[in-house]
């Protein structure tokens, strides 16, 4: 008899051991996106005409991997994060333009699986800390209600953050599923007024997100669990409020200001991956959810030398490439090599199949439907291109796609805040398309839709295809949430 429990045991503990060690083989995973950062706002990927210092964002772009080409799912908030945590074009769903406010309805499905729910299939413990922006439901005239859905329910074991952008009520924090404190008093940040908390500031809120996300860090690094932070940030996004420290810090005004803010506090999560000691095993990717807002004055930050969008066309909200181009930087020791490049173009659907790939897992038919891997460009092994295409949508709803060099866009205008404005006199003068070749114009000024009416043809039948397969990956056909027009 005791031989067998002894038997028994040995077994039992090699079977934990087992266990552990497959955990420890998975890296955690810190995913930070920032809320209104342009590619040019970031000086390793802007030097001649970036003006903000940024020695964080530069230090882990010396230690991993800079993507070039690397996409929003649209050029605005809401639709970026359903893409990033669903892996599924943000176009699909009832927002066909526009953003969620913070007492909207849910825009994730209870059903849809996200990346924090794989992952926690996967033996993950998961933590939300930010800017949600994706509808939580919450209960209207009450000043202190449980809140049935956010990060809670889709697969978040804890949140803690804000309920929409800074300057949507209510202006209040949330963890899990509750305000901390009730709603006592009416604000206004920026433009909107609102149910709020009268302690609540729009100033504090980014130190308070970069000390709970310090702290999730350095709590969960003691677990031989993995771990999964996704740390929607709040900055640079209107209400442009950078600390007293940082006020006057860039010489460019308070945006300068508060980009180097932000900068600080990747800084902060870095180092305490690095003092938690699991930076080796730790995959770091660092983003944003669009372009830069033209709240941030382009013209006075232009007139002294620093372009938001790098050498890219328009703005937050515009079908053109500095609308939904985005910086995107990867860190992860030992696997992805220090200053590295790739000029792959992806697109942030692709973060739940990456995940997918990182830990063994195949995504169903009805999951990450627009989701790709870049697990294959990450460690330099990829070939040729990982994605045939990536479709963007505009602030407005208007839809372009790229396919290698070539991007389609279907309307006149920049879809967005950028000129020419939709429904403009200039944009009425225009062609209805536009084609351009970023092998020799990525700035879209040179549009080629006359001259080479068979790729438009390709791509505009791409497009339909897309739109009617229900997804652009591989797979069985899936349905729309609702009826989709590629012109409007």
């Amino acid at each position: 008899m005791k031989s067998l429990m002894k038997t028994m045991l040995l077994a039992l503990f090699c079977l934990v051991g087992v266990v552990a060690h497959a955990a420890s083989d998975k890296p955690n995973i810190v995913y930070i996106l920032a809320d209104d950062l342009g590619y040019g706002d970031v000086q390793c990927l802007n030097p001649e005409r970036g003006k903000i210092a940024t020695p964080h964002l530069d230090k882990l772009a010396a230690q991993g991997m800079t993507f070039t080409d690397a996409h929003t799912s649209s050029s605005v908030c809401t639709p970026t994060r359903y893409g990033v945590l669903t892996g599924r074009y943000n176009w699909r769903t009832r927002l066909q333009k526009g953003v969620l406010h913070g007492f909207d309805a849910p825009l994730i499905a209870a059903d849809r699986l996200t990346v924090a729910e794989l992952l926690k299939q996967h033996g993950y413990t998961t933590g939300c800390i930010g800017k949600w922006h994706l509808g939580l439901g919450i209960p209207k005239g009450e000043p202190s209600p449980t809140i049935p859905s956010g990060p809670i329910s889709c697969g978040f074991d804890r949140f803690f953050g804000i309920a929409a952008s800074l300057d949507m009520p209510p202006y209040a924090f949330i963890e899990n599923d509750h305000f901390t404190e009730p709603l006592n008093t009416t604000k206004a940040f920026y433009k909107r007024k609102g149910p709020a908390v009268e302690s609540f500031e729009a100033v504090d809120v980014l130190p308070m997100l970069t000390r709970k996300s310090v702290e999730f860090i350095a709590e969960k690094a003691e677990s031989d669990q993995p771990f999964f932070l996704y740390l929607p940030l709040n900055s640079p996004h209107t209400p442009i409020v950078p600390s007293k420290e940082w006020e006057g810090k860039s010489g460019l005004g308070n945006y300068g200001d508060f980009v180097m803010q932000t900068d600080w506090s990747v800084g902060q999560v870095l180092a305490a991956i690095d003092e938690a000691g699991v930076a080796d095993n730790t995959l770091v990717i660092m983003t944003s959810d669009n372009g830069c807002s033209p709240a941030a004055r382009y013209p006075d930050l232009e007139a002294k030398g620093h372009f938001p969008s790098g050498d890219f066309r328009g703005m937050k909200g515009d079908v053109f490439d500095g609308g939904h181009r985005v910086p995107f930087i990867v860190r992860w020791p030992g696997q992805v090599a220090p200053g590295s490049r790739s000029d792959q173009i992806i697109c942030l659907t692709d973060f739940i199949a990456t995940c997918a790939d990182i830990v063994g897992a195949k995504l169903p038919d009805n999951a990450g439907e627009d989701s790709v891997s870049i697990l294959p460009a990450m460690l330099g092994t990829d070939q040729g291109p990982l994605r045939e295409s990536v479709v963007h949508h505009s602030f407005m709803g208007f839809f372009a796609i790229r396919s290698g060099n070539w991007k389609l866009e279907f309307c006149s205008h920049s879809g967005g805040f950028g000129d020419p404005k939709p429904n403009s006199a200039e944009a009425k003068r225009l062609p209805d398309t536009q084609l351009y070749n970023f092998n020799e114009d990525v700035t879209e000024s040179n549009n080629l839709q006359a001259e080479h009416p068979e790729t438009v043809a390709r791509l505009t039948k791409e497009l339909e295809q897309i739109i009617a397969n229900g997804r652009s990956t591989p797979g069985a056909k899936q349905a729309n949430d609702t009826q989709i027009k590629i012109r409007k």
